[in-house]
């Protein structure tokens, strides 16, 4: 069943895809109903008039699918399934033709040759004969080197120079691309048709191959056919050197006097190594030269104006392609590199929601033998936890050392009797058998427990203290210099220290999650308890009531608002340093998931992590907004 959703996910898709678009349209029509109904009866600023709005929910979130299926291209997979297909046999033409653009101002704004005469120019200009380098009868011949290199570049790039091999060359390259433009221009498509080995390829996308390579419709048939054809002329093309028969006596003659130059000794040894130097970086620019890839910017005309109109016949081949490419392809293009057809842009970057599903499905598999789960860990699944090993969680070995006695200690038999202190010992370290619980187990609940942890105790710590700072001078002036000398520091900062110390074990982690959450509750239950109406607390006193019950009926519900949104702050960010120390060092654990796919470049992965702690974070979320509504119901009715 779920081979048969993986290949089917285009299907699946379309199917989602028009299920988001009925969705998004039926609740906008809904609300704006539910609007005109409640417009007289609801007041701006009343909370009431912010709940129970489910299909604006409903909106909001079929418009994010919308937006995640159109930029992934999961739109175009979708409904225009061979599309794909066809935009890679034009890559391949645009493959093809790439050594010819890269020396026309096709892909940038000047010829390759203009580029290089301007550059070696410039290097030229800048390049100075070092003082004392070269003997009075050298100094001549090293000067000279400058003008015979520009007499070079003048005659490399004079079109009457071009010689007449260089010229015919040229011209049948011309030729051919104009002849591949008029193929494609009356080439008959009904008469292709694909290879059996191109229909037998997986479909787009459901394999790690992005997008079939071999040809799958008779438009992709003619483009692959164009495209071998021009990858021989982009060879004949790149072969072609522009050597006129001044040029090639004169580069004789300046590589002579460079060798010539070489073989000489300096002057001197303090001017050994300046003489090297000039002489090493001329004969770099020289090279350049003696390449012959400079032409005439005339002389490239006619295959400039072959390109153009290969160009303009291949976008009449492509036909719909076109339309389809600037509408349903947004962000990005298909990429043909060697001997693969990529997705580049917004469609290999952001994957298809389908295909995260997919791989979400995979990771969650608790089959670790067939494939699932994450380096040899289940996402989220169940084990049979020891009790001995919750026990010694808790229970420290110290314990068993401030015990009377002595560890038991070997005898004359050779035998090792264990005493009260080493069970003592034994149960610290969990190596007595108390049983097995079941217990969650895997990446999601390793993250979780240490966020949970961490948070529990920077609440039970945090709150108290908040309070008491709050309410007692004493308090707050000892402590607030403390928490706010390192709650400003950002929790990375202390992650290498913290990890450093503790190790890449959840105590480290447990306990920079602590420094996190510990300084959100002190801030937030201090500024909940200072803010308590005086007139408040002189009604409590007026009444009799003592200083236990004033904190617990007066101080503690007037700051239970502060708390709670100081918990669902902390929480959040509680995460995301989680993720971050996870990433810093770990083996187990969400953040851990995506540090190894962002190392090897997993869009996939990461995204599904990144949906992970998205759905983690809002069930958080709604769970304290739960936790308010039922323990603070006043708020927002004073």
């Amino acid at each position: 069943m779920f081979e048969w959703l993986s290949d089917n996910r285009g299907l699946i898709a379309a199917f989602l895809v028009l299920l988001a678009l009925v969705s998004f349209v039926s609740s906008i029509v809904i609300g704006r109903k539910q609007s005109a109904i409640r417009e007289k009866d609801e007041v701006f600023g009343d909370p009431e008039r912010n709940k129970r709005g489910w299909y604006w929910a409903v909106c909001g979130v079929s418009a994010l699918f919308l937006v995640w299926f159109y930029y992934s291209w999961g739109t175009a997979r979708a409904f225009f399934p061979q599309a794909a297909n066809e935009l890679c046999q034009v890559a391949k033409l645009d493959e093809a033709l790439s050594p010819i653009n890269a020396s026309l101002p096709a892909t940038s704004r000047y010829y390759k040759s203009t580029t290089l005469v301007a550059r070696n120019s410039e290097q030229l200009d800048a390049l100075q004969i070092p003082t004392g380098s070269f003997s009075a009868s050298e100094q001549p011949t090293a000067e000279a080197l400058f003008d015979k290199v520009h007499r070079l570049l003048a005659l490399q790039s004079d079109p009457q120079k071009l010689g007449p091999e260089a010229r015919a060359d040229l011209t049948a390259v011309a030729d051919g691309l104009s002849a591949l433009a008029q193929d494609l221009r009356n080439r008959d498509m009904s008469g292709l048709s694909p290879s059996a080995e191109a229909l037998a390829q997986p479909s787009w996308g459901t394999t790690h191959i992005e997008i079939p390579l071999l040809p799958e419709t008779a438009r992709g048939v003619l483009f692959d056919e164009i495209s071998a054809k021009a990858t021989e002329l982009a060879k004949s093309f790149s072969k072609i050197r522009n050597h006129p028969p001044e040029a090639e006596l004169l580069i004789a003659e300046i590589r002579a006097d460079i060798d010539g130059l070489k073989a000489s000794a300096a002057p001197s040894a303090e001017q050994a190594e300046p003489r090297a130097d000039f002489l090493k970086s001329f004969e770099r620019i020289f090279k350049r030269l003696d390449d012959g890839t400079i032409f005439p910017a005339a002389a490239l005309n006619g295959v400039e104006q072959s390109i153009a109109d290969l160009e303009q016949a291949s976008s009449k081949a492509q036909g719909g392609l076109t339309w389809l490419k600037a509408t349903v392809f947004p962000g990005g293009s298909i990429v043909k590199s060697r001997t693969l057809c990529t997705e580049q842009g917004t469609g290999r970057w952001l994957p298809k929601p389908t295909d995260v599903v997919a791989q979400l499905a995979q990771l969650a598999n608790p089959n670790l033998d067939a494939g699932g789960g994450f380096k040899g860990t289940t996402l989220l699944w169940w084990k049979w936890l020891p009790i001995a090993d919750v026990v010694a969680f808790f229970v420290p070995d110290w314990i068993a050392d401030i015990m009377p006695g002595e560890y038991a200690r070997n005898n004359e038999s050779g035998q090792v009797i264990p005493n009260f202190k080493d069970h003592v010992l034994a149960l610290a370290q969990g190596d007595i058998y108390l049983g097995s619980i079941p217990m969650l187990d895997g990446h999601i609940w390793d993250s979780l427990f240490r966020v949970l942890v961490a948070l529990v105790l920077g609440v039970v710590l945090g709150v108290p203290l908040g309070i008491m700072m709050g309410v007692s001078r004493f308090f707050k002036s000892f402590f607030d210099p403390l928490i706010e000398l390192y709650r400003p520091v950002p929790p990375l900062a202390w992650a290498p220290l913290i990890l450093t110390i503790f190790g890449i074990q959840d105590d480290g982690k447990i306990f920079l999650l602590f420094m996190v959450a510990f300084a959100i509750m002190v801030i937030s239950a201090r500024t909940g308890a200072s803010g308590t109406q005086l007139s408040k607390i002189r009604a409590s006193h007026s009444l009799g009531a003592s200083v236990g019950q004033i904190l617990r009926h007066v101080i503690l519900p007037n700051a239970m608002p502060e708390i709670l949104t100081g918990i669902r702050i902390a929480i959040g960010v509680c995460w995301g340093t989680l993720v971050a120390a996870e990433m810093l060092a770990g083996t187990t654990g969400v953040g851990f998931i995506e540090n190894v796919a962002r190392t090897v470049s997993d869009y996939e992965l990461i995204w599904v992590t990144i949906l992970i702690m998205g759905v983690l974070g809002l069930v958080f979320d709604m769970c304290m907004r739960w936790v308010i509504h039922k323990t603070i119901p006043w708020r927002g009715k004073g």
